[in-house]
This record gives structure tokens, sequence and C-alpha cells, in this order.
């Protein structure tokens, strides 16, 4: 074996546990939605529309009215909390409740050391509302969560990240 060789093999050992940092992502890494999460997004929506169509009679309308909608299945306890799929649908819906009160909002791909998950992020920015894990998080262990507390207080966490609004006026996210 040449020496060059030789050397350029040496330096290749030395050199790479240091380069292989410079490989590692960073993260967080945000992306826009595949046509498959969107796809999966869809079928979540259909799921609980089809849930309290045939238990309350109130199909899913993607406005604040769905606040009221997801409430009941909470109080009648119409999914158990070992179903996680069903469980993350009542996030996706309210997800889509947040998105019509505030246009900064969209639907993005997060991805951090723990893994992937659908999130709503604030356009540009890397700051992030989890809402497909709000409500199943708490139903999971039995609690019996208020909708509309949840959806107020992810909102103001929202507006509070958003710059100001001209003249003065003020964000507010009633569910009313």
């Amino acid at each position: 074996m040449s020496k060059w060789l030789r050397n350029a093999l040496l330096l290749l050992v030395v050199i790479s546990p240091f380069s292989s940092a410079q490989f590692e992502p960073q993260y967080p890494i945000i992306e826009e939605l595949s046509w498959t999460d969107s796809s999966y997004l869809a079928k979540q929506r259909a799921r609980v529309d089809r849930l309290t169509r045939e238990n309350t009679g109130t199909p899913i309308r993607g406005d604040k009215t769905d606040l009221n909608t997801l409430q009941r299945v909470v109080d009648r306890e119409l999914v158990t909390n070992d179903d996680k799929l069903t469980l993350q649908a009542l996030g996706v819906v309210l997800a889509d409740v947040m998105l019509t009160a505030e246009p900064a909002l969209e639907w993005k791909i997060y991805e951090d050391k723990r893994g992937r998950s659908r999130a709503l992020c604030i356009k540009d920015t890397q700051d992030c509302l989890f809402p497909v894990t709000m409500l199943s998080r708490r139903m999971k262990v039995g609690l019996k969560p208020d909708v509309k507390k949840v959806y107020v207080e992810a909102m103001d966490l929202v507006g509070a990240q958003l710059p100001p609004l001209p003249y003065g006026e003020t964000r507010e996210y009633l569910p009313y």
C-alpha cells in the first residue's frame, strides 16, 4: 500500500467520528404534509363524522360548533380510553376548528428526536401545537376534558406567539 493511500485512510479513520456529527439532522425538522398525511387526516375526520352522526345525530361541520359535538363525545364516553386511533381523530377535528379561528396556522409534519408528528404550526416559524393528542392524552387516563377550555388555552398560546394586530386590536378565541 502506498504511503499516500495509507495516510488518506488514517485521516479518514481519525476524522470520521467527528464528521458524522455534521450529518446528523438539526431538529426540529418541519415539512409540508405528504399526500399520505393529508389522506390520513381526511380519514380521521371521516371517522369522527361517522361516530357523531351515528351517536349524536350531528355531523362534523368544520367550524366552532364542532367543539360542542366533541364535548358530547367526551361526556357520553363514546370512545374508549384504549381506542388510540379514534381518540386522536378527535384531536384532528379540534385542530380543524383551530385552523378556522387562526389563519396563521397550517398543518405541518414536525419531526424531532422523539419522532414524527402532525402538528399545527404558525406559518414560517417553528412554533407548533400538537392538537392530535390534546384530548387523547387526557381521555386515555380516564379524564373528561373540557373541550372548549382546551381549545381556548391552545389558541391563547398561539396568539401569544403572533405579532400584534394593527390598531390595538386583540385576538379573542372565544369558542362561541
